[in-house]
């Protein structure tokens, strides 16, 4: 492997909004001599950090060949490449095979995370995903569809657990993402569509597990939806006051705060 060759920097473009990439991943834009984006995800306004004489590349339409061939020409000729994934890349991003595949060639490469859009859902709905004595839990899945799912990972057998979900890229599982909902927390459990979060048309939809696939063709949400559900999701849909968090407990010492002792 050259040493004097920058690696291959897979950045994490976050959900969408171009503010909410991490300062690292700009940086990275800023400096990059070539950039193979996702164009069906990722932002255009992303590129606008490149410089002039940046090369880009859409890979919507390219397949594993054709991308690490961009990838590969450009760490050959010495350039800093980036490869911008949407959300974080060690999400549904296929960065595992990518990566093999540029170190069967004896090519360095990094990754810089993004935010994902779990986590921006959550912030644009004043979610805790981890309540005390609720659920101190977050699962980030999928239903089983083109790509199949192990079968203990089944989206049944996960909510079975009862801990906060965030189901990924299951639209389209619409009827079975609601008989699993409906069978771990009851047909009425409260459930939020979270759509293009952080895009200018996001949009966000409170259903029911059982009116699920209803509410999502009525509100043309074929694709690009986050299903999120679970205690905490419930909890804050219906308002409940939960149990605050030993951290901030007046009582509770730790060693930054010495707490109240018995007599006190």
């Amino acid at each position: 492997m050259s040493g004097d060759k920058h690696p291959v920097v897979f950045v994490g473009a976050g959900p969408g909004d171009p503010d909410l990439i991490t300062v690292a991943g700009r940086k990275a834009l800023e400096a990059a001599d070539l950039v193979v984006f996702a164009g069906s995800l990722v932002s255009r306004q992303m590129l606008s950090w490149c410089r002039p004489e940046c090369e880009t590349v859409d890979s919507a339409r390219l397949d594993l060949t054709a991308i690490i061939a961009h990838l590969a020409r450009g760490w050959e000729a010495g350039r800093r490449v980036v490869r911008l994934h949407t959300g974080d890349p060690s999400l549904y991003g296929a960065i595992a095979e990518q990566i093999a595949e540029l170190e069967a060639r004896g090519i360095a490469w990094r990754v810089i995370p993004g935010v994902t859009a779990a986590f921006a859902a959550a912030a644009h709905l004043g979610l805790e995903y981890t309540l005390p004595e609720l659920t101190q839990t977050l699962i980030l899945t999928r239903a089983a569809g083109r790509t199949p799912v192990p079968r203990a990972e089944s989206l049944a057998a996960l909510a079975a657990h009862g801990s906060s979900l965030a189901i990924y890229l299951s639209a389209a599982q619409a009827e079975a993402v609601s008989s699993a909902l409906q069978a771990a927390f009851g047909p009425e459990a409260p459930v939020a569509l979270a759509y293009r979060v952080s895009w200018p048309d996001q949009r966000f939809v409170w259903t029911t597990a059982r009116e699920l696939p209803q509410a999502l063709i009525d509100h043309e949400m074929t694709r690009q939806v986050l299903i999120l559900a679970g205690p905490a999701v419930m909890a804050r849909a219906q308002g409940e006051k939960t149990p605050g968090s030993k951290l901030y407990d007046a009582g509770f010492s730790h060693g930054f705060r010495a707490g109240k002792t018995e007599g006190d």
